[in-house]
């Protein structure tokens, strides 16, 4: 009876000691016996609402976990005219950046087999050269070479562009050895020390792809990826082959109530112009979590899978960073190697959590990255929750005056420092950054103000529950440093960094400077069209043609001077107004014509040439003393303000 008794109490010491183990082994359990039909039930649930909240006319995903396609299904009509549903298996999305992770794989495959090395300059594989010099570093200073693996952590240091990155017509196309020459951007930091996403690095490394394997980009994905993993329904090509191409989703966006058809969009083959179906996708994602290889097809060695996921790049160990070309991330808490993708019409989004053997992709037109966010997260914090506990934070002393060294604005660094294009960052992209008395940063970013705490100088934790928008990341964590130029940086996860601007190169600064230029400078060109009119009603003669001739050819030029500013108005208002379909403006994705080619050289270097003139004017006229004493005034401020205008034009390469 005795021995009875100790033999329960022993199993019943033990039954608590195990009770943790046995409880963690239960939800195991149940996560990896999740039911098919009840994850359907869900996921229409979570996509509906989603689709419903941004208006979305198509989308497909696919859920992959232990080996096996968990979940694939479409939504919507590929083709509203005939009422075609999407089927994840048959139906094509353009997939964007998600694409390349194919143009990365391909990389490894050629280290695999011994034909490129990571840390070589890029240089020895091509058949031109890379400058090596940075645009604003003496011509004699030289930089450090550009290697592969700069290009896979989008630290090459190469500006990026805005425009010209989509085109909804055929002939806008360029072969890839063509395009990487012509399009070669300026290097402006130091590889390895900024992160900076570039499409055009991506291009770079598709093309050593094809230099070294001597065979085209798109057909070696073909060969060398697509056929292993039978990945029939996908394509780099542009336009897409006949026999994909009837299955290709038509893009729509909802404007009006009324969903409107996009056209075919074109990219450079390595940077994103891949059309892929969610089963194709979920091949993918299935052979990268079973270490290279899909059903006896292998793309890549175990080791190299674990290789690239081990060995991330980041420029602080407490933000996530690049993996190989993968977004390396803390979401939800846990390790996650993504990569979203967008174009004009299509937003995708591509995660694998490799400890939890699990992979997702969606993809959808007319709507946007956020819906794809939340249905990932909603999945997430269904079947793989985490319970997170974020430490109490206590201010530290002398954090307000750090604090207030960060306060400003910010420029992404993924822009143009040298082309026109370095107009539109004062538009894009910025992150507004305040400090308050206790030493709390306030930071707005994508519409949003969140607040963050330090907890360590120069790293600072977003105190917002729940979560924040960013194409790269969760927006978390920032931590601060400095840019090869010595400005204040901030990094945060994913493959973006952001440069703190001047007060003279501020958005503030510089569009007060260009709306009070152009009122006056347009202003004053009613004002002595009027002035000349009354004078003509009056019978008698207009200033403009007054007896002393240099007057009279100072009030000509000021008046050529109004009326190019009008034009740079007019135009600048017309042409920055986004398409309601694609949500740019025309000239970011249409070729411009040569009549407003011409017309935009005349107007810029037309205004700066005349400033000149009208400054020599405005000091001839308070020498000999033309014009009344309110006059001249005006006249001086017309100079001052034409001085503004092209100061603006000539720092942000207008012209």
């Amino acid at each position: 009876m005795i021995t009875l008794r100790k033999i329960m109490c022993l199993l019943f010491v033990m039954f608590f000691l195990l009770l943790p183990s046995l409880n963690k082994n239960l939800v195991t359990a149940s996560t990896s016996m999740i039911n098919s039909q009840e994850i359907e039930s869900f996921m229409d649930t979570v996509i509906g609402e989603q689709m419903e909240e941004f208006h979305i006319p198509n989308l497909t995903v696919s859920i992959v976990h232990k080996g096996d396609i968990l979940f694939a299904k479409g939504y919507g009509f590929s083709d509203y005219e005939s009422q075609q549903p999407v089927d994840p298996e048959k139906t094509l999305f353009r997939i964007g950046s998600a694409a390349k992770l194919f143009t990365w794989t391909a990389v490894m495959q050629l280290v695999e087999e011994g034909k490129l090395d990571l840390d070589t300059d890029v240089n020895e594989y091509l058949d031109f050269t890379i400058p090596d010099r940075l645009a604003f570093e003496p011509k004699t200073s030289k930089a450090a070479p550009i290697t592969v693996r700069h290009l896979m952590s989008h630290t090459a240091g190469f500006e990026d562009y805005m425009s010209n990155v989509f085109s909804i017509t055929e002939d806008s196309l360029t072969p890839l050895s063509q395009s990487v020459r012509e399009e070669l951007p300026a290097r402006v930091f130091a590889p390895g020390e900024v992160i900076s996403y570039s499409n055009y690095g991506t291009s770079l490394a598709g093309y050593i792809v094809e230099v070294v394997s001597g065979v085209p980009f798109a057909q070696y994905i073909e060969d060398n990826i697509y056929a292993p993993l039978q990945m029939e329904n996908s394509s780099f090509r542009q336009p897409l082959p006949n026999e994909l191409a009837k299955n290709m989703s038509k893009a729509y966006r909802n404007v009006n109530g009324e969903f409107l058809e996009g056209k075919f969009e074109f990219f450079t083959e390595p940077s994103g112009s891949m059309s892929s179906t969610a089963v194709d996708m979920a091949a993918f994602m299935l052979a990268y979590l079973q270490g290279g290889q899909l059903e006896g097809g292998r793309i890549l060695k175990e080791e190299t899978v674990y290789t690239m996921w081990s060995d991330p790049y980041t420029l602080h160990p407490s933000i996530g960073g690049m993996a190989h070309g993968f977004i390396k991330g803390p979401l939800t808490g846990r390790d996650i190697f993504y990569h979203p993708g967008g174009t004009m019409l299509y937003d995708t989004g591509f995660y694998l959590l490799p400890e939890e053997d699990l992979g997702f992709f969606i993809s959808h037109s007319g709507g946007s990255f956020l819906a794809n966010q939340e249905i990932f997260y909603s999945f997430l914090d269904r079947y793989f929750p985490m319970e997170e506990t974020p430490d109490a934070l206590e201010p530290a002393a002398g954090v307000v005056e750090r604090s207030q060294e960060f306060a400003g604005e910010y420029y992404n660094n993924r822009r143009s420092f040298t082309t026109t294009d370095a107009f539109l960052s004062l538009m894009f992209g910025q992150i507004y950054v305040e400090a308050d008395e206790a030493g709390y940063l306030l930071i707005t970013h994508l519409g949003e103000k969140n607040r963050f705490a330090e907890i360590e100088p120069g790293v600072y934790l977003n105190l917002r529950e729940g979560r924040s928008q960013d194409y790269g990341g969760d927006f978390s964590t920032i931590v601060f440093g400095t840019d090869t130029l010595g400005k204040t940086m901030l990094m945060t996860d994913g493959p973006m960094s952001y440069s703190k601007a001047g007060w003279y190169e501020s958005f503030g600064f510089t569009l007060m400077l260009l709306i009070s230029s152009v009122l006056f400078l347009v202003g004053s060109l009613f004002y002595w069209g009027i002035k000349a009119l009354v004078a003509k009603l009056r019978r008698k003669h207009p200033e403009i043609i007054e007896k002393q001739k240099i007057a009279g050819w100072a009030k000509r030029t000021a008046v050529f001077q109004g009326s190019l500013t009008l034009i740079f108005l007019v135009t600048f208002i017309s042409a920055g107004e986004p398409d309601p379909l694609y949500g740019l403006p025309k000239e970011a994705y249409l070729p411009p014509s040569l009549w407003s080619q011409v017309i935009d050289l005349i107007v810029s270097y037309g205004i700066v040439l005349l400033t000149f003139g009208v400054v020599a004017f405005s000091v001839i006229a308070w020498k000999n003393g033309h014009w009344k004493l309110a006059g001249r005034i005006h006249y001086s401020f017309f100079a001052l303000f034409s001085v503004f205008l092209s100061w603006i034009f000539y720092f942000w390469n207008v012209i």
